[in-house]
C-alpha cells in the first residue's frame, strides 16, 4: 500500500499521518506568494492615484480599483496562515507579517486569529455554534422562535443583507472592537491594526488627499470583503453540510463533510489562496495555502470528497436552517412544509 493511502475507517490520526509532509512551511513559497501579491497590489493601487490625479474619468480609475480587489482577498489568506502559524516556520515572521497584512486587511492579528482558532475547534458542533460562524438556526429553533427573531433571522439571511451590508459592517465596523473573552493581546491588537489604519489614512490624506484615498481604498476593501465573505459563506452553508451535537460530533466528518471543497476556475484559486480546498485546510490548519493543492493531489484517500462547483454553490444562498431529522440545510420554503404537515398531525390527534 502507497504511504499517501490509508485504510477505511478515516481517523483524524491516520489522516494527519499521511499529511503532514504537507504541513511544512517554505521560506521561499512564503517569500514568493508575498512577492507576487503585494507588488501588484501596490502597483495598481498607484495606478489609480495616477489616474485620479491626471484627471481620468473616475470609471476609468475604477478599472484598476476592481483589480486590486482579488489580490487583496489574497492578502487577506496570506494573513489567515499566519494567524495559524502555517506560513512561515518562523513565530516571529508569522506574527510580523500577520499584523502588517492584516492592517491591510483591515482585520486585527491576535483578536481575529484566537476567535478563528475557536472556529476550527466548534465547527460542525450544534452544541457550541455562534463563533466564528454564520448564524444559523435548527428547524426547531426557528419555529419555537418568538415572531421578532424570526423577523431578524430572515432579515440577516437574506442575500442583500449577508453580502449587502454585513461585509462593511464586518470590515470596517465590527472589526474596529475586540471580540468576546478575548485576553490581552488580543484587544491590544484591535489597538495596534485600528492606530495603524489611522496613520496609513492620515499619510494617504497628506500625500494624494483624503478624497482621493477614501475613493481608491473604500471600494478596494468592500469588494475584497464581499468575496471574501462569500467563501466563508459557502465553505460551511451548502446543503450536505455536517452538523452534529457534542456528544456525536465526529472529528474527521466535521472536516472532510462540514467544510466544502469549492472548486474554483484556476485564476479564482489563484486569487483566493487555495483556500477553496477547505476541507484540508480544517483537517489540518498547519497546511499553508500554497501546500493545499499539493496535498489533495498526492493523498488518495482525499480524492473521494465531492467538490463544491462554482455554478452549485449558489443554491447555497437558498437555504436557511438545519434540519436534524434529514441532516440537511434547508429552506425557509420547506420548513414551512414541515410545519404544516405537523399541523396537520396535530389536528387529527
Amino acid at each position: 500500500m502507497s504511504e499517501n493511502t490509508i485504510e477505511e475507517p478515516l481517523t483524524r490520526q491516520a489522516l494527519n499521518k499521511v499529511i503532514l509532509k504537507f504541513a511544512k512551511p517554505s521560506r521561499g513559497k512564503a517569500a514568493w506568494q508575498l512577492a507576487d501579491t503585494l507588488i501588484p497590489y501596490f502597483c495598481l493601487w498607484a495606478l489609480a492615484v495616477y489616474g485620479f490625479q491626471n484627471g481620468y474619468s473616475r470609471w476609468l480609475c475604477f478599472i484598476p480599483i476592481l483589480a486590486a480587489a482579488p489580490f487583496l482577498v489574497r492578502i487577506f489568506i496570506i494573513f489567515h496562515d499566519c494567524c495559524h502559524s502555517s506560513f512561515f516556520a518562523s513565530k516571529w515572521a508569522n506574527t510580523l507579517t500577520g499584523y502588517i497584512t492584516g492592517v491591510l486587511a483591515s482585520t486585527p492579528f491576535r483578536d481575529w486569529g484566537k476567535a478563528h482558532i475557536r472556529h476550527h475547534a466548534t465547527a460542525g458542533n450544534l452544541d457550541r455554534r455562534g463563533v466564528g460562524d454564520v448564524w444559523t438556526l435548527t428547524v426547531e429553533e426557528y419555529i419555537s422562535a418568538p415572531k421578532l427573531k424570526r423577523i431578524t433571522y430572515r432579515i440577516f439571511r437574506h442575500p442583500l443583507f449577508l453580502f449587502g451590508v454585513g461585509p462593511s459592517y464586518v470590515f470596517l465596523i465590527f472589526h474596529r472592537f475586540s471580540q468576546k473573552d478575548i485576553q490581552h493581546q488580543g484587544r491590544l491588537s484591535v489597538y495596534i491594526t485600528n492606530l495603524a489604519m489611522l496613520l496609513l489614512f492620515l499619510l494617504g490624506w497628506t500625500a494624494i488627499g483624503y478624497k482621493t484615498f477614501l475613493l481608491i481604498q473604500l471600494p478596494i476593501t468592500i469588494i475584497a470583503a464581499t468575496l471574501g465573505l462569500w467563501l466563508f459563506y459557502v465553505q460551511h452553508q451548502y446543503e450536505e453540510v455536517y452538523w452534529a451535537r457534542n456528544d456525536v460530533r465526529d472529528s474527521v466528518k466535521a472536516a472532510l463533510e462540514g467544510s466544502s471543497y469549492y472548486k474554483l476556475p484556476k485564476v479564482a484559486q489563484w486569487f483566493t489562496g487555495n483556500i477553496g480546498l477547505h476541507h484540508i485546510h480544517h483537517l489540518n490548519p498547519s497546511i499553508p495555502n500554497y501546500n493545499l493543492q499539493p496535498c489533495h493531489d498526492e493523498i488518495q484517500a482525499l480524492q473521494h470528497i465531492e467538490p463544491l462547483g462554482f455554478r452549485k454553490s449558489f443554491k447555497s444562498l437558498r437555504i436557511h436552517l438545519w434540519d436534524e431529522d434529514t441532516k440537511k440545510l434547508i429552506s425557509f420554503k420547506a420548513m414551512k412544509l414541515i410545519r404544516k404537515a405537523r399541523r396537520k398531525t396535530d389536528q387529527t390527534k
